[in-house]
């Protein structure tokens, strides 16, 4: 569990500071929620510390369905018992801070200069260390004006549900599509939360808005929502490129272009129409990151790749999905100037991954020169996956035809 300040006291009531002193917590919560701005958050919202019961039980259906990504903490009451992870809790203070969703000035992707895309929520600087700040600036705050508050601030990474703790304190309401819709903000947020002894009386939770709308549910690309709220991750675009594995034909046909995450659902949402927001300064994108050429992905070092990429959070799980995504990307644009570079990929490269991943790419792509790489690589191959995906690309290249390319987003 990552934590911006871990401040549990094990002591008995003997042993700790002074308890925190009566005070007009309806006053505070207003005087703190004013201070918002000038923190850097867009929106305060304040919940109980009591159990998130119903969300348990989703939890376990979940689990039961198989639908998890295993990225979740696994531990099902860390995860709905905030008790558990901070001795004697009163409130949770959850935060929104609202990130952009166009891209001023955006490179045109064109034969022979292919692009693949980030998500939105990758493009500004790793938002893990925007909102960090920003929590680290409401501790002060909070501590400034009761020294006896004992905080502990958590974003995205932390046990408990950031969604269901922004639900349950006001911040918006709980979408088809699973993400927490602001009704001033949209989704395009992000949220953290502070677990504290401070007793703040709590907001009212928003009744779901999303009415008979299913847009979400229709544009998913995968059938990834299987119902209102209903997420399988392991169908997931987003959760696919965050993957290391060698994927099947149908998720690699329906990632496009995309080298971290999904937007669709977010996209086609009618609450977040003309929503664009540009006022946090580092959290806004250099279009030739969140559009990088495809190409150069495919050599890109270790060290390279940290220094061009390392501020996103897109990079957390390193360069290798990455670069079999932009594999991905350049055989949905069945982009022809690249059959030498997914050659090398094919022929030299040390992962079976993407071996298997270029091998697919140049069978989209098709042409000779393709078919006798594909070939040579039949006959040194040693792994077995990696030796099927040859196979089957062998199979597609021989009967080829023009097709356009698939799932692109501009």
């Amino acid at each position: 569990m990552e934590t911006i300040q871990q401040d549990i006291h094990k002591e008995s009531d003997s042993a700790w500071p002074k308890k925190v002193p009566h005070r007009d917590w309806h006053a505070f919560k207003v005087e703190l929620k004013a201070a918002a701005k000038s923190l850097g958050i867009d929106d305060i919202g304040i919940t109980s510390a009591d159990p998130f019961l119903e969300l348990k039980e989703r939890l376990i259906r979940h689990r039961e369905l198989g639908r998890e990504s295993g990225f979740e903490e696994p531990d099902l009451d860390r995860r709905t018992n905030p008790a558990l992870l901070f001795d004697r809790p009163q409130s949770i203070i959850a935060i929104a801070v609202a990130y952009p969703s166009k891209l001023a000035d955006a490179p045109k992707s064109e034969p022979g200069a292919r692009r693949g895309i980030f998500a939105r929520a990758s493009w500004g600087v790793d938002y893990h260390t925007a909102l960090r700040e920003r929590l680290a600036r409401l501790e002060d705050w909070l501590r400034e004006r009761v020294p006896e508050a004992r905080v502990e601030s958590m974003v995205d990474t932390g046990a408990l549900s950031d969604r269901a703790v922004a639900e349950r304190a006001g911040l918006g309401w709980s979408a088809k599509n699973c993400s927490i819709i602001s009704p001033k903000l949209g989704s395009w947020i992000y949220l953290g939360e502070i677990i504290t002894n401070l007793p703040l009386p709590p907001d009212t939770p928003i009744p779901d808005m999303c009415g008979s709308c299913t847009k979400c549910i229709d544009a998913c690309p995968t059938g990834a929502l299987v119902g209102p709220g209903q997420l399988d991750s392991n169908k997931c675009i987003s959760f696919l490129t965050q993957t290391k594995v060698m994927l099947p034909d149908e998720y690699m046909r329906k990632i496009g272009n995309r080298l971290y995450g999904c937007d669709t659902c977010q996209i086609v949402c009618p609450a977040n129409r003309g929503k664009n927001w540009t006022h946090h300064a580092e959290l806004q994108p250099d279009p030739e990151l969140a559009k990088p050429l495809l190409v150069p992905l495919l050599t890109i070092g270790n060290r390279e790749f940290k220094e061009q990429f390392g501020s996103l959070s897109g990079s957390w799980r390193g360069k290798k999905p990455i670069q079999r995504n932009a594999v991905i990307a350049l055989g949905n644009f069945r982009e022809k100037s690249a059959v030498p570079s997914l050659i090398d990929v094919l022929l030299k490269d040390p992962r079976p991954v993407l071996r298997g991943t270029a091998a697919w790419s140049l069978g989209r792509i098709g042409g000779e020169e393709a078919a006798a790489a594909l070939r040579q690589a039949a006959e040194q191959e040693a792994d077995a996956e990696a030796a099927e995906a040859i196979a089957r690309a062998m199979i597609v290249i021989s009967a080829s035809e023009e097709a356009p390319a698939e799932n692109i987003r501009p």
